[in-house]
């Protein structure tokens, strides 16, 4: 076993960021369509969690924001003209669609892609493949450039591989690493790879929600385990809830999160809650490694709460001393079950002993929370020492981009801003600035 540490590249908020509600079946987002949002205290807000997390010794790292508007979109739909009138036509004929081409959301980097460590793939390198995102317009678009980031920070063959999206085909809807986990006696160590799907396109007759949409198959998941060349006996293939995706659950990580040995989750998620359970402690079972099930019953907390704190989508991290910290929002403090349960869980001296609270009201308004900011890639000493240095969370670093955003971001962006071609002309100078500040020339095609 080798070296390794787990470091979580959090999504860098865009100075796009609103909301217009574009995301169905995500309460949280629907719920906040068409208020005011204010750009730079999110990025703020995660530029501080960042930090704090660095400070105390987690290895950190960003993912930037992608260009928008997407005038790519916009003048294939057949908006036309300067951008000026390309801004002006869409907003007056498709505010929604003008809306989707200004979306913040790549800021959800559990999204970007799904990733296995080395430790898992058969050729001993780190795999990528970005998430096609073809359940929804506004994110449909994000695999293009996030490819292109993983490349640039991921450019050494001899240690990565950064696959194509899948093809964007309602078979192969994959949302990423919001419906995937590792599971591992240490991050070194060859781990257990744990996919959540919420339907079966070649199968009619399995669950499916009837409500909301489920964003990722089987098919998808079974897709992305080939291309990373996993082992058959540490894979493990699980089926979502039907009945809490109608309830809010879009992602896995809105109902349940694995670090370690350790799955924290609640009794809902699973359609078959048994036999994932026992798919997880027999495919673990093959590393010498045991299961840890933390379970959280409906009884103490219903699935509506935990949906409205995100106390699922909350970060799971080794600490040095063996044990678990869990990073949640504040508004879990303010869900009086949840509340409740965080204090008996961090009292009862098992596997997770600290909470790390952070105020990340701003991107908890649009939909996500803590773990849907971050994607989690696993690398040893020599393949940290491989990627691209720029986006590792250093005060220095720090210390630039608190001023870059003070500098490029308004505090207050509503509906009607989209149509601003100010806007639009902001967003591409604080990219051009970006790339200088992380040392990523040529990150985006702003022409």
């Amino acid at each position: 076993m080798r070296n390794a540490r787990e470091f979580n590249f959090d999504g860098l908020v865009g100075p796009s960021h609103n909301y217009a509600g574009l995301s169905f079946g995500n309460v949280a987002s629907f719920s906040n369509v068409r208020s005011a949002s204010n750009p730079r205290q999110a990025a703020l807000q995660g530029l501080a969690k960042m930090r704090d997390l660095a400070a105390r010794g987690f290895a950190q790292g960003l993912l930037p924001p992608q260009a928008r508007p997407n005038f790519r979109l916009l003048r294939r739909l057949g908006f036309s003209g300067t951008d000026a009138d390309v801004l002006a036509q869409a907003y007056r004929e498709s505010p929604v669609i003008l809306a989707c081409a200004y979306s913040a959301s790549p800021m959800w980097t559990a999204n970007a892609a799904t990733v296995s460590p080395s430790a898992d793939t058969r050729d001993g390198r780190v795999h990528f493949t970005a998430a096609n995102l073809n359940n929804k317009l506004h994110r449909a678009e994000e695999h293009e450039q996030a490819t292109r980031t993983l490349r640039a920070l991921f450019a050494n063959p001899d240690r990565f591989v950064v696959h194509d999206p899948l093809p964007s085909t309602p078979a192969f809807g994959d949302e990423g690493a919001a419906n995937h986990t590792r599971f591992a006696s240490a991050h070194g160590a060859a781990g257990v790879e744990f996919f959540v799907y919420g339907r079966v396109e070649f199968d009619p007759s399995a669950p499916a929600p009837t409500k909301y949409p489920a964003r990722q198959t089987l098919e998808a998941s079974q897709a992305v385990a080939r291309l990373h060349g996993l082992d058959a006996a540490r894979t493990v293939f699980a089926s979502q809830n039907p009945d809490v995706i109608d309830q809010g659950v879009f992602h896995n990580d809105v109902i349940a999160v694995g670090n370690g040995n350790v799955l924290f989750y609640h009794e809902q998620a699973f359609a078959n809650e048994a036999g994932t359970l026992e798919a997880l402690r027999r495919a673990l079972g093959v590393t010498g490694t045991d299961l840890r099930a933390v379970r959280v019953d409906t009884g103490v907390v219903p699935v509506a709460d935990a949906v409205a704190s995100y106390l699922f989508n909350s970060q799971l991290l080794s600490k040095p001393d063996g044990r678990m910290a869990l990073v949640v929002p504040h508004e879990c403090r303010e869900t009086a079950t949840v509340a409740r349960y965080l204090e008996q869980l961090v009292a009862s001296d098992g596997a997770i002993d600290e909470l790390i609270e952070f105020d990340l009201r701003q991107s908890m308004r649009n939909g996500g929370g803590p773990a849907c900011l971050r994607l989690r890639v696993v690398l040893t000493d020599e393949e940290a020492a491989a990627m691209h240095q720029g986006v590792l969370m250093t005060e220095d670093l720090y210390a630039r981009l608190v001023p870059w955003v003070e500098r490029h971001y308004r505090d207050r962006v509503e509906p009607k801003d989209l149509a601003d071609p100010q806007l639009a002309i902001e967003c591409a100078a604080a990219l051009e600035d970006l790339e200088r500040i992380l040392g990523l020339p040529g990150l985006y095609d702003l022409a």
